[in-house]
């Protein structure tokens, strides 16, 4: 599997094993975990996927329960998590309202726990998980070079961020900020024509692609697009996520689609993508299909 440079020192697998849904379910032991961190370093997947809130602020806890069993797997990884939403659940279940706090004492805070929750030293990425309507951008800027000069954080970026957003947080920074973790799928194709990756691709910075299925609707509808995703997968005896994937996949903007499932079937198939040969007319082809109308 092909390697994405974000900068001189940090690289991510081209697919990424997203965590949020690593709470759901009986199947959460240390063990099942485990299993599906070496299951993805087979295949070529290195990169994992994490924020604070997921599986109301525990899904962080139990990936570091298999890192704290075979501490020989934190030097095969890279681990990217996000803070900045503080929710009613979890460890927040008694605040009011549901709300989003980029100060610079969140900010650590919640670093500093999600170090201590995964077992780690360092945290190779930090996204900023939504954007916040009452950032003070100076604030949050400072609070994430000190991380990075502290050495608690490689590299920083965010997540559901428009370009307009993004640029006033790189205003008040003195480090660069390196990806946005967008929601970007044949279900969800709007980011390819509204600018936002355009912006991205222009500023040589790579995107994180969340939901790449649509959510499942691209495994279990029935569709024009659902049909060219099979007539695709039969030529190549691979599924439809294989399709959805590799889409995304040979776009030049360098997407990275994050896979979050629990089924162990389903990462075994995730590098299944990269047998499609995905050309300009094919993906037009699906494009056209995922708008419902001829391009303009």
């Amino acid at each position: 599997m092909n390697r994405i440079k974000i900068n001189d020192t940090l690289e991510f697998s081209q697919i990424i094993y997203g965590m949020w849904r690593l709470a759901d379910g009986e199947n959460n032991g240390v063990k099942s975990v485990k299993d599906k961190i070496n299951l993805c370093l087979e295949h070529g997947i290195t990169t994992f996927d994490q924020a604070d809130i997921y599986g109301d602020y525990s899904a962080e806890e139990m990936f570091g329960l298999a890192l704290k069993e075979d501490k020989s797997l934190r030097n095969k990884i890279e681990i990217v998590t996000k803070c900045g939403i503080v929710a009613p659940c979890g460890k927040y279940a008694d605040v009011p309202v549901k709300y989003y706090d980029t100060s610079k004492k969140h900010i650590d805070a919640s670093v500093n726990s999600s170090l201590k929750n995964m077992n780690i030293d360092h945290i190779d990425m930090l996204l900023i998980h939504r954007p916040d309507p009452y950032m003070d951008h100076n604030e949050t800027g400072h609070a994430l070079d000190a991380l990075i000069k502290s050495g608690k954080v490689g590299a920083v970026g965010v997540s559901n961020f428009k370009p307009y957003d993004w640029e006033l947080l790189q205003s008040g920074m003195v480090n660069k900020l390196y990806t946005n973790q967008i929601e970007l799928s044949l279900q969800s194709v709007d980011a390819f024509s509204n600018g936002d990756v355009a912006f991205h691709q222009k500023n040589a910075s790579p995107i994180m692609a969340w939901s790449p299925l649509g959510g499942g609707k691209l495994m279990t509808g029935n569709s024009e697009l659902t049909e060219k995703m099979d007539q695709i997968g039969l030529q190549y005896n691979v599924d439809r996520s294989a399709v959805a994937i590799s889409f995304l996949l040979s776009h030049p903007a360098n997407i990275i689609p994050i896979m979050g499932t629990n089924n162990i079937d389903r990462i075994l198939r995730i590098s299944d993508a990269l047998k499609v040969k995905m050309d300009r007319i094919t993906w037009f082809d699906l494009y056209t299909a995922a708008l419902g109308r001829e391009v303009a």
